[in-house]
This record gives C-alpha cells, sequence and structure tokens, in this order.
C-alpha cells in the first residue's frame, strides 16, 4: 500500500506542471519489445552497435529489453550494455537486474544480468520488482522471489504510462511460469499499462491465460527463432483502453530473436 502511495505521488507531481489541454488528447506511443541475447546475432557475432541499428529503425518512444549484460561476461566484453544501448540511441536507461555477483577480480564491478527499459520520455518512477524465479546461478534451485520485473512510469503529454518489461522462465515445465504470471498480476495497478517482454510461451499455453483476462496481446506473426520464426513468445500487451493501432515483427538477425514493434493510442485523462 506504501509503495503505491509513494508511486501516485512521483505521478501526480509531474502531472501537475502538464498543461491541462493537452493531458486530455489521446497521445501515440510507440513501443518495443527485444530479447537481444546479450548483442549476439543469429550468426553468433556480437554486435551492439547491430543491435541498436535494429531497434534506432522501428524508432520507438519506449524499449524493453531482455538478456542484457551489464559487465556479465567475456561473452559481451564485461561492457554495461544497458548504458551502450542508451548512449548509441540518446535514450534514458533503467536497468533490472535478475541476477547481481560479485566481481571476477577485486577493482571490478559487480556482474549483472537482466533486463531494461529504454525510453526517450521522461521515468520519474522506476523499480525492480520481486517475481517467482528458477534460478540458473543456483547447482540447486528452488523457485523463489527474485528481482528483474522490471517497472518504469512514463509521461506523455501529462498522461503516466506503467510500462513492465519481463523474461519469464524457459524451462518446459510451465509451473515456475504460472507462478510469475500470478506474481506479475499482483504488481500491476490500474491506469494505462503495458507488459512487454519474453514470455517463453505461445498465446495459447495455458500458464498464459490470467494474463489475457487484464491484457489484450498486439496481434503479431512469429518471432523465434530470428532467422527462421517457428514460435510466438515475444509480446506487446496492453490494458483495457489502450489501442494497438498497428503492430509487426521487423526482420533481423541482430539476435536470435525477433524484436515486437507496437504503436499504441494511450487514451486522455
Amino acid at each position: 500500500m506504501r509503495r503505491i502511495g509513494v508511486v501516485l505521488l512521483v505521478v501526480l507531481s509531474v502531472l501537475s506542471v502538464a498543461p491541462a489541454a493537452a493531458a486530455v488528447r489521446p497521445v501515440t506511443l510507440r513501443v518495443m519489445s527485444y530479447n537481444i541475447h546479450t548483442g549476439i546475432g543469429a550468426d553468433g557475432v556480437l554486435d551492439l552497435g547491430r543491435t541498436a541499428r535494429a531497434i534506432r529503425s522501428g524508432r520507438p518512444d519506449v524499449v524493453a529489453l531482455q538478456e542484457v549484460d551489464v559487465h556479465w561476461a567475456e561473452r559481451s566484453e564485461f561492457r554495461d550494455q544497458a548504458r551502450d544501448l542508451a548512449r548509441l540511441l540518446g535514450m534514458r536507461v533503467f536497468f533490472a537486474p535478475i541476477y547481481d555477483l560479485d566481481p571476477l577480480t577485486a577493482d571490478a564491478p559487480r556482474r549483472q544480468y537482466g533486463v531494461a527499459i529504454l525510453s526517450r520520455l521522461p521515468m520519474p518512477h522506476t523499480e525492480n520488482h520481486d517475481i517467482t524465479r528458477l534460478s540458473t546461478q543456483d547447482p540447486n534451485p528452488v523457485p523463489a522471489p527474485a528481482p528483474g520485473f522490471a517497472e518504469a512510469v512514463v509521461v506523455t503529454r501529462g498522461i503516466a504510462v506503467h510500462v513492465y518489461a519481463t523474461h519469464l522462465d524457459y524451462r518446459e515445465d510451465p509451473s515456475v511460469r504460472v507462478a510469475q504470471v500470478d506474481d506479475m498480476l499482483s504488481i500491476m495497478g490500474r491506469g494505462p499499462t503495458l507488459l512487454l517482454g519474453d514470455f517463453n510461451a505461445t498465446p495459447d499455453a495455458p500458464e498464459l491465460a490470467p494474463l489475457w483476462d487484464r491484457l489484450k496481446p498486439a496481434e503479431v506473426g512469429l518471432t523465434y527463432p530470428a532467422d527462421v520464426p517457428a514460435k510466438r513468445i515475444d509480446y506487446v500487451t496492453v490494458s483495457a483502453g489502450v489501442r494497438v493501432r498497428s503492430a509487426t515483427v521487423p526482420e533481423t538477425l541482430a539476435s536470435d530473436h525477433r524484436p515486437v514493434l507496437a504503436e499504441l493510442v494511450i487514451p486522455g485523462r
């Protein structure tokens, strides 16, 4: 309850300075969800510049990224990929680590891996929420709450939109995803809401059914694997009142996934 009050106070402080006339009209928002595979393309080559170009070509206002390395490993040259992409694209960034490990050497930064939200718009509130996870870093994992469910409130023309970025469990057994869906639904609040991410499940998967009671997925094609897509596991989903004007799956081999790009109409106040 206290968290909701803090978020509301932050959002109201931003909206109070917005022109009233502009705030009543619906606004258009271009959003993208993209599992970037730590900048490694379908050809196995690390090229974060190529990742940035794939994002830039869609002209998104907001991007939800999955599989982002921050000083994580040699595979990504121990770079801070969240900040690097923000710099290359001229966007704000919020990084939400799933894993946060000690560095390999005493003088190095902490090793982190997770999701991120890029935005051209102000983000007056951000938060990294816990949801159920089965760790890939523990030799004997058990389902337990862990971070990596990112929330950012973005403000466009006086309208606050809650954007969530997620990466659900990849295992064939859906039990962890069932718990994750329940956790996400308990966290997401009212108002215009976007849930973007790699759900690791197709739209007809039983574990996703509770999501479709509250959110509507943008209707697009197959997203994975990038070279010859065979299934749809990447999503842009919206709450009631938000209209999907158009949605596409751009063809790119900058990752092992293809991105999902949508143009949305956010209702006015």
